[in-house]
């Protein structure tokens, strides 16, 4: 095999882990973009190494991406832009290739908002060890060679990330999906409405809300009562000329599912311009996130455009 023909067969190598490299970065990181340049960060490893060593390319590209995302997880910058009460992660529309492997409950709940936000908590190795395991179900000794740790340290890192994640497991729950989006609907009628008892009723009685203000503050805004969750639901789903200004024009609200959970969708044409997604426990709404900076929108937007068209549930807003 000459050279060219060796390099177009590495690079396809490469191409075939890619989506699970990709979702492997989602999960250590949290932001699609981030765990793009992570995974070519890899791909140019992968080009610089002397490949006819590498006798594992998935054992090798896994350990890779993993070092990669935690050197990014350790670094001052990441630390700043990840400050408690000031990030949240970028949503991905349910079909997105980085919220996969999908086959188990522990799968899809570590792809989840709830658990992407609590993982915040845990150390970088914390979050590794429990991406690795939960997820991709690599045993210890396989984790131990990634982190070049000992069988006996990643165990004792398991345990602490499960001990310091169970309330992402009490927040939200997998509901069918014509439950889901029933639940999703009557909270966007009542909100639109202006009914907050209504809009009570529907929230668990411990019911939280999350906004990142659209990107205009530094903090996340966040609001812990029922009555305080129902009363800026009601001011945030009233349409006013000056949301629509904002927005850059009349809008259509859809509905999706958004890393697994039900949620409505502020489209201006093509573009995404809002996200709000719902946790629900025991028949009602736990969680209101509302996203709507438009870094955290770009790969909801590039994968709602390709989306089959639907009828809105609002099309005009």
């Amino acid at each position: 095999m000459d050279s060219a023909a060796t390099d177009r067969f590495d690079i396809s190598r490469f191409e075939a882990s890619r989506n699970r490299l990709a979702s492997l970065a989602y999960r250590l990181l949290g932001s699609a973009a981030d765990a793009e340049d992570s995974v070519q960060d890899a791909f140019l490893h992968w080009q610089a190494a002397d490949r006819q060593l590498i006798k594992l390319p998935e054992a090798w590209l896994t350990k890779v991406v993993t070092n990669l995302c935690l050197d990014r997880l350790r670094s001052a910058q990441a630390r700043r832009e990840r400050a408690v009460g000031a990030w949240l992660p970028e949503p991905l529309l349910d079909g997105d290739p980085m919220l996969g492997p999908a086959d188990t409950f522990e799968q899809r709940e570590s792809v989840s908002l709830a658990v992407l936000t609590l993982m915040e908590r845990l150390s970088p190795f914390e979050r590794a060890v429990y991406v690795l395991r939960e997820a991709f179900s690599y045993s210890h000794a396989e984790i131990a060679e990634i982190l070049d740790i000992t069988e006996s340290a990643s165990q004792q890192h398991l345990h602490r990330a499960r001990r310091r994640l169970p309330a992402a497991r009490r927040r939200g729950e997998e509901v069918d999906a014509a439950s889901a989006r029933r639940i999703a609907e009557e909270f966007l009628t009542a909100a639109a409405s202006g009914r907050t008892e209504r809009l009570v009723a529907l929230l668990t009685d411990d019911a939280t809300a999350i906004s990142d203000g659209a990107g205009l503050t530094e903090k996340l805004l966040q609001f812990d009562t029922p009555q305080r969750v129902a009363a800026i639901a009601r001011a945030g789903f009233k349409p006013t000329a000056a949301k629509r200004r904002f927005a850059g024009g009349t809008m259509t609200v859809h509905y999706a599912l958004v890393n697994g959970a039900p949620a409505v969708l502020f489209v201006v044409g093509g573009p995404v311009v809002g996200a709000v997604t719902f946790d629900i426990a025991h028949g009602k709404i736990a969680t209101v996130r509302g996203i709507a900076a438009p870094a955290r929108l770009v790969r909801l937007t590039e994968a709602w455009r390709q989306h089959p068209p639907d009828t809105p549930l609002i099309a005009q807003w």
